[in-house]
């Protein structure tokens, strides 16, 4: 680790040698890595406003707890989620999967749903393990979209929740940035496919909801109107986003929602780790470091892509720095708390 000025450092990653193109790191673990799925205990958690989370569990007994938080259009069954949970095992943590709502492979049963901003259910969740393990040391690690509410959340608490540190990957700091940066040359690929998704995801929704007798909620989504003339995330955010979840519109919605602003405010020990290829972001979200609270230490790493960071020298047997990255600072930091 190179150290640049205050907590803002520069990371060592070295890509591996057939994965050195940004776009390569991105999509190689989502569509190549073969994650053998670690053994998952599900809890389904009513939420305050009559609707549920599923949570999926990988350890048993009074080890310390990992909260896990995936990214757009991801699950429990993302290849980094699953690749966490079992490395965590083996280190003898314990983790807990947020599915966000409409995640976990069944339709939640309100038209709304999660987004980059949205901090009240792992709120709740925190809430719910604090108050059944109230001695339990508990961390919180989030990718992407994950991640952006993870220290959306850190900076809203600030010393009011009990955690031993706190990891965020490849955040999405500045909302706005980050959606016109999908709406140019190879990085519009993902653009269409995760809209793809998600328009999908909310026509089958009202279906869903139509189905099952809630016929308010389900109103909620006809009135958005035809989303198949979408092509990029300001259309989507402004006309699905913002209205389902009480925002102007998605000026309203970035800015209120980005990460950014918040990370003076945040007082756990957090990491947050950000590729300078990342193909879904810019320089210009990265903050500067009189940005960060003591607490938070920022690395930059040369490459990466978008939550790939994959490393090693051998083809058939590929290296996923990341893991061991938040390992590195995990367990130190739950060393301290223990002492």
């Amino acid at each position: 680790m190179v150290k640049c000025k205050n907590n803002w450092l520069v990371a060592k990653f070295k890509p591996a040698w057939w994965l050195k193109h940004a776009h390569l790191q991105t999509l190689y673990p989502s569509l190549l890595r073969n994650t053998p799925p670690p053994a998952l205990v599900r809890e389904r958690l009513s939420t305050p406003d009559n609707d549920f989370i599923d949570i999926d569990y990988c350890g048993t007994g009074t080890q310390p707890l990992v909260i896990l938080l995936h990214g757009l259009t991801g699950s429990s069954q993302s290849s980094y989620i699953k690749g966490l949970q079992r490395v965590l095992w083996q280190h003898g943590l314990r983790s807990a999967v947020l599915n966000f709502r409409g995640c976990s492979g069944e339709y939640n049963h309100l038209a709304r749903c999660y987004h980059s901003g949205e901090t009240e259910d792992i709120q709740f969740l925190y809430q719910t393990l604090r108050h059944r393990e109230p001695t339990t040391p508990i961390a919180v690690v989030g990718f992407s979209l994950g991640g952006n509410v993870l220290l959306k959340w850190l900076g809203e608490q600030g010393d009011k929740v009990s955690l031993f540190a706190a990891v965020a990957v490849a955040v999405p700091l500045v909302l706005s940035s980050c959606a016109s940066k999908l709406d140019t040359g190879f990085s519009k690929l993902y653009r269409t496919k995760l809209l793809h998704d998600l328009k999908r995801y909310v026509a089958e929704k009202q279906q869903h909801l139509a189905a099952i007798g809630a016929s308010k909620e389900a109103d909620k989504i006809q009135q958005l109107g035809d989303l198949s003339p979408i092509n990029s995330f300001w259309q989507y955010d402004d006309k699905v986003v913002a209205p389902l979840h009480g925002f102007a519109d998605a000026h309203d919605y970035y800015q209120r929602s980005s990460s950014r602003q918040f990370l003076n405010k945040i007082a756990i020990p957090t990491l947050v780790i950000q590729a300078q290829d990342d193909p879904f972001m810019t320089a210009d979200v990265l903050p500067h470091a009189d940005e960060l609270s003591p607490s938070v230490q920022l690395e930059i790493t040369q490459h990466g892509g978008h939550v790939g960071f994959v490393a090693g020298n051998n083809p058939l047997k590929p290296v996923y720095w990341l893991e061991q990255r938040i390992l590195t600072f995990l367990l130190p930091a739950l060393l301290m708390e223990q002492k």
